[in-house]
Order: C-alpha cells, then sequence, then structure tokens
C-alpha cells in the first residue's frame, strides 16, 4: 500500500505545481483493488504531505484501514465514481481554473473537436450544485456517471475526471482545461462581435491571459 500512497503524494505535488490544485483545495484517489482505495488526506498542504498521511479507505462504506491523516471529505466522490467504474483505477478532483469557469455557465459542454471527443466522450455533463463534501453533492455526481464520459463539471465548484492510470486521468484534466480554453474564447468572442470597440482593446488582453492559463508542466507519469 506505501506504493500508492507515494503516487499519490507525488501526483498530488504536480497537480499542485500545474495550479489544479491549491493549498489544501483538490483531491485525488488510486484504487487498489476491489475493495480499497488511497485517498488524499483532508487540511494538508500537498508541498508538505508525506505517504503516511494519505488515507487508505475501504470503497464500500469509507472506513480508514491505514494512513495517519483524516480521509478527504470528499472521498465519497471518489468512491462512487470507483464503484461504479470497474474501468476506472485513477479519479482526480481539481478547481483548476478555466474548466472551473465554465462550471458558471451551469450547462454540459457539447465535445465538437475529434481530439477531445476520444479523450472525455461526446459531451461534458454538469452535475448541479450541492456543498463541498455532502453526501448530496456525491449522489448528484453518481446519477451523471457513465462508462462512456470521463470528465465531469461540479456547478460552482470544479471538474472531476477518471481514466484507467494515472497517465490517461491526467492527459484527460489537461484535455478538459485545453477544450474549456477554447470554449471560453468562441463565447468571449462571439460576445465582442457585438461591441467592436470593447473588441479591439480587449481581446489580446483576454487571449494572453487565456494562454498562459494553459501551460502544463510535465510530469513522470508511473
Amino acid at each position: 500500500m506505501s506504493l500508492f500512497q507515494q503516487q499519490v503524494v507525488e501526483l498530488s505535488q504536480h497537480l499542485s505545481r500545474l495550479g489544479f490544485f491549491a493549498a489544501t483545495g483538490g483531491n485525488l484517489a488510486l484504487r487498489i483493488d476491489a475493495e480499497f482505495m488511497a485517498v488524499t488526506p483532508s487540511a494538508v498542504d500537498y508541498h508538505s504531505m508525506q505517504a503516511k498521511d494519505v488515507c487508505i479507505v475501504r470503497l464500500r462504506d469509507l472506513h480508514k484501514v491505514a494512513g495517519e491523516g483524516t480521509p478527504s471529505v470528499e472521498s465519497s466522490l471518489h468512491a462512487r465514481v470507483l464503484r461504479r467504474r470497474a474501468d476506472v483505477q485513477c479519479t482526480i478532483h481539481t478547481h483548476q481554473p478555466l474548466a472551473s469557469a465554465c462550471t458558471l455557465f451551469g450547462e454540459a459542454l457539447v465535445v465538437d473537436r475529434a481530439p477531445t471527443r476520444q479523450l472525455l466522450g461526446a459531451r461534458i455533463p454538469i452535475v448541479g450544485y450541492a456543498p463541498s463534501g455532502s453526501r448530496w453533492l456525491a449522489s448528484k455526481l453518481e446519477r451523471a456517471i457513465r462508462p462512456d464520459l470521463n470528465g465531469y463539471l461540479m456547478r460552482n465548484h470544479g471538474v472531476l475526471c477518471c481514466g484507467p492510470d494515472i497517465g490517461t486521468t491526467l492527459e484527460r484534466l489537461e484535455g478538459l482545461e485545453d477544450f474549456c480554453r477554447q470554449y471560453l474564447l468562441d463565447h468571449i468572442h462571439a460576445r465582442l462581435q457585438e461591441q467592436p470597440g470593447l473588441r479591439s482593446a480587449s481581446l489580446p488582453l483576454i487571449e494572453a491571459l487565456l494562454e498562459s492559463s494553459s501551460s502544463v508542466p510535465s510530469f513522470n507519469r508511473p
């Protein structure tokens, strides 16, 4: 189990460097087997996290069996995905900036780009708002889970992506952020077409800001 705990630490720190995790915000889980998962601890800064802090919990009831930390309050989000999707080994919930901005629209996104569709599926569902860490939010996410959809927006909250391994899940997170960058740009372009004066003054700045948000450092994927 220590291998899974160390992988959780390394992946969490990578996501923090990426800007997808901030301070103690964001969480993830790795499936150990059919019964257990390794999950990030609650309220632990990712840069000071150690393998011993990472929690091993039982999937069916979230009972902790190992680890010195307290399991993430959003452990239920991860457990419900892992219970419903036997093909999934890794789940990551982030507050990455551009995809999180898209949650404010309150609508599912239709994926019209073939490479992104291969990664995430034909659409990115929107999960209605519920308080962070609540069973209500976990239940809403569970109702949205589909075998062919690998990214989920949670309204006014963040996103969750899942995959058969760490590398694929990271690729899906990165693909979602890139798709949302273009989605936001398309919406901004459409709005600014109606206001030509504002368009010429603001569009270069907006594009530069969105482009800077999409820089992705590399990760040595297990």
